[in-house]
């Protein structure tokens, strides 16, 4: 059972965004910048580690469930853009990245991670979900 399986199953806590019977987002707690958020599916055992391995209506799914979430995002935090990457090698479940980009090396996975209190975190985590609800 992968990291995110266990978000997912509630047995480790995350600052969820949004949700629905078959994908989860929430805020990576590494972030690249404020509101750095992981979109992931609901996948059933054997968890899939590589995005092309989905079937195209999942894939096609979670993609629009990340428009969604992307939206939310550009209201809830000050960027010029949201940036989507998927790199999947840290863990072994699908994962898109969605980073708010206010210049393009904001998304170098190699700058230092944001270290951010857990109270601004579920902040932020309760601002882009709210965006989302009024979409």
């Amino acid at each position: 059972m992968t990291l995110f399986t266990r978000i997912i199953n509630g047995e480790i806590p995350s600052y969820k965004v949004a949700e629905n019977d078959r994908f989860y987002a929430f805020l990576d707690i590494n972030p690249l910048t404020k509101g750095h958020t992981l979109v992931i599916p609901k996948l059933p055992e054997p968890e899939a580690d590589y995005i092309f391995d989905l079937d195209d209506d999942t894939l096609r799914e979670m993609i629009v469930f990340a428009k969604m979430v992307a939206r939310g995002m550009k209201e809830a935090i000050s960027c010029k853009r949201i940036g989507m990457a998927v790199l999947g090698m840290e863990v072994n479940h699908v994962h898109i990245h969605l980073i708010p980009l206010k210049k393009e090396t904001d998304m170098l996975f190699s700058n230092p991670k944001l270290k951010l209190e857990a109270s601004e975190m579920a902040t932020i985590a309760n601002s882009i979900a709210e965006a989302i609800e009024k979409q």
